[in-house]
């Protein structure tokens, strides 16, 4: 019997995730991106940390259960040759000068925990175990110490994917892909055989839909987050959650990520803006004065796919045979993608293969 052969359009961690599990799974994968500028991957924080979220339903169902998928991405990655993707379960430190907002933040993560595969211990710890914890804080802050609470490189998690891809004999092409009114895909204007194509573009998603009449509502939406440098060892540090929409994220060699801005309504303008570099530094620096003589390397912009309500849009296309769609993580897509790129790989190949 023949392999399916399946294209993916868009390459970021939705449309790489998709890709592998096809090729997992022996389909003939041709992988197209046309490399636009302000991918969402690129500029994730990479917090893989879902318990302490107010968010619940099926929301909340989806994120743990990725965030649980993880060891079992990474073996699969391994069996592909691909050894790393800058994970590391380095620990979660919610915190607030309220203890009494701990004390519902614990509440909820403890009911969690216990039903997660990767949530480890919890635990409350004074201001001062939290500064031990990560020395930048600032003074009087209580927290919750999460120990499953995890961290991934965007960037790396990406081309681990695509290189285990690959490796599986999927094919790569840097072009814009097109499709027709009919459904057919077009990479540069030449036709690309596809018994099925799933349309993965982030915030481009609706655009290359478009011929088809078709539209997920996932809109752009602007964020902005800055990179920082400290001279300490930073490996072990965890990720910092003010009970806020900023955070924290210690990666190896000193390396700090502050973010994020939420510019929802910024169309496809990824440019680094002194009002949101203004915004993420002081967030920051109110959790963690410690950080005001850090270096500053560099700041990143993505354009997260903000779906119109709270999930992804993941499945076929209404009325479009072979048509299927992965797109809208919001600011979850590094959680995310890897787990819902394998169900859906799963399922195309159940009706495509």
């Amino acid at each position: 019997m023949e392999k399916p052969r399946v294209v993916v359009v868009g390459d970021g961690v939705a449309g790489a995730a998709t890709a592998f599990a096809l090729a997992r799974r022996g389909a003939a994968v041709t992988i197209v991106d046309a490399g636009l500028v302000g991918r969402a991957t690129d500029a994730g924080a990479g917090i893989v940390q879902p318990w302490s979220t107010s968010s619940g339903g099926a929301f909340y169902e989806l994120y743990s259960a990725a965030a649980d998928y993880y060891p079992e991405l990474i073996e699969r990655l391994a069996e592909a040759g691909v050894r790393e993707i800058g994970y590391r379960r380095s620990g979660a430190l919610v915190v607030n000068r309220d203890p009494a907002v701990i004390d519902d933040v614990e509440q909820r993560v403890g009911e969690r925990a216990a039903a997660s595969r990767t949530a480890g211990d919890v635990r409350r710890v004074d201001p001062a175990a939290a500064r031990e914890l990560f020395p930048p804080l600032a003074d009087g802050l209580h927290g919750l110490h999460i120990a499953g609470g995890a961290r991934v490189d965007g960037r790396a998690l990406r081309t681990g994917l695509l290189d285990a891809a690959a490796a599986l004999g999927a094919t790569h092409v840097e072009a814009r892909a097109e499709l027709t009114a009919d459904g057919a895909v077009t990479v540069d204007g030449a036709p690309l055989a596809a018994d099925a194509v799933v349309v993965a573009a982030g915030a481009w998603t609706d655009r290359v839909l478009r011929p088809l009449g078709v539209r997920t509502r996932v809109e752009p939406q602007r964020g902005q987050l800055v990179h920082l440098r400290v001279d300490a060892d930073t490996r072990s540090w965890p990720s910092v959650h003010p009970v806020a929409p900023h955070y924290l994220v210690a990666f190896d060699a000193g390396r700090i990520v502050a973010g994020a801005t939420r510019e929802t309504g910024s169309g496809f303008d990824a440019r680094v803006t002194a009002a949101g570099e203004r915004q993420v530094l002081d967030d920051a620096l109110a959790i963690a004065p410690g950080l005001a003589g850090a270096s500053v390397i560099e700041t990143r912009v993505g354009l997260r796919p903000l779906p119109e309500g709270d999930l992804p849009t993941v499945g076929p296309v209404d009325g479009r045979p072979g048509i299927y769609v992965n797109a809208g993580f919001g600011a979850g897509g590094l959680t995310m993608g890897p787990l819902v790129g394998d169900l859906l790989a799963e399922r195309i190949i159940a009706e495509c293969g």
